[in-house]
Order: structure tokens, then sequence, then C-alpha cells
């Protein structure tokens, strides 16, 4: 029972460390990309509003993957992209309600599902950052945001991998000390508890015999008296 714990234990931790390298190689890499973190292609990202409700909601993740060819988006795609809300360029994931063709060029009307007017400003290619999957993560964006902080960060992800590491080094060092010591022979290791047998019998008689005068003394004090 205690081998079978003791694998469960660590494999759980070494998921946990898989995990905590993924998170803070995802860190990394949106500092990288402008703010966008991306992991082979796909790129997770944190819903913050509930304009695309019932679909997603604030507090959300869903997965957003780069498009090789973005003139193959269609109407009802629904998209991560580039735009200016109050002055600031920030992303948002809309859904395309139109495809705007030129001989030229192509754009994109989008809205929010949960919204009841298009965007004001159509989607250049350029600014396109890539298609959502269909996969969402409820409330996991609320945790993606909070590991973004350095207190997050070091919270979740510095403290348990520094644990993870010194229990593993711990686990290293009493492995190898019961690797230099010497191992006994089954033979020597008879002789041992044989020698332990003896000294016990050994010890018993011992105390037998500390006994015995003792209570010959008493007899004798006895009829001395009578």
């Amino acid at each position: 029972m205690k081998k079978v714990l003791k694998v469960i234990v660590n494999t759980l931790a070494w998921i946990l460390l898989a995990l905590a390298l993924l998170v803070t190689v995802a860190v990394f890499s949106s500092e990288r990309n402008n703010g966008i973190a991306k992991l082979f292609g796909y790129m997770p990202m944190s819903v913050q509003s509930d304009s695309m409700a019932p679909t997603f909601r604030e507090g959300d993740m869903v997965i957003v993957k780069e498009i090789d060819d973005l003139y193959d988006l269609k109407e009802d795609d629904v998209i991560t992209f580039y735009t200016l809300i109050e002055g600031k360029r920030v992303l948002n994931t809309h859904r395309i309600v139109a495809v705007n063709k030129t001989d030229t060029s192509v754009s994109f009307t989008t809205k929010g599902d949960n919204n009841s007017i298009n965007d004001k400003v159509d989607v250049a290619v350029g600014d396109i950052v890539g298609k959502w999957t269909g996969v969402k993560l409820k409330g996991i964006g609320k945790v993606a945001n909070f590991l973004k902080t350095s207190k997050g960060f070091f919270i979740c992800i510095v403290i348990p991998m520094a644990i993870f590491f010194l229990i593993e080094l711990y686990k290293f060092i009493v492995t190898l000390i019961a690797f230099k010591k010497p191992k006994m022979s089954q033979d020597e290791e008879e002789e041992i508890k044989r020698r332990a047998v003896e000294e016990y019998l050994a010890g018993l008689k011992e105390k037998e015999g500390q006994g015995a005068p003792a209570g010959t003394n008493e007899k004798e004090d006895a009829q001395e008296k009578r």
C-alpha cells in the first residue's frame, strides 16, 4: 500500500511540475509576443468581458490557433484580433458576421454574440491573431490572469517548483548514502541476530543469578532471629 501511495504521489508531483513548466514557458512566451502566450501555434486567451455570452463569458479561457491562410476565414468563424477600444490597442474575440472582399483586399465585419450591433470598425487581415478552436475552459482565465502577476507566479510556480526540487534532492541524498553503505551478506545478518539473542539470554541469566543470594540471606536472617 505504501509503495502504491508513493507511486501516486510521485506521479502527481511530476504532473504538477510539467504544468508549472508549461505555464512558465507560456508566461515568458507572452512577454516576447506582444503579451500573447503561444505554444505550438496555440494561444490561450483570457476572456475579459461578456460580449460573447453565452458562447463564453468573462473569466473563461479560450484556445485560439494561428491560421495558415487568413483569406480562408468565413462567416460564423470566431476570431481574435487587435482593435481600438477607448483609444487603446487591445485584443478582442468576436464572431465574423460578414466577409468584405474586393479585388485587392478583404476585411471582416465582426460582432459579439451578446451585442446588439456590429463592431464599429471592420477587421483587416493584418490585425487577425488567430481563430477560436471551439475549446473553452470555464473560470481558468481568472487563474491565468493571476499567474501573470508577480505575486501569482511566485506563489503558484516558484514555490511549488522549489519544494519539488528540494524533495527530489533529499531523495537523491538518501539513496546515495544507502548506496555507499556496505551491504551485509545473509550469513552476517544471521550472525548479528544470533549474537543479539545470546546477549539477551545472558542478561536474563545474570539477573536471575543476582537475585538468588538476596533470597538466601533473608532466610538466614529469619533463622537467626528465631
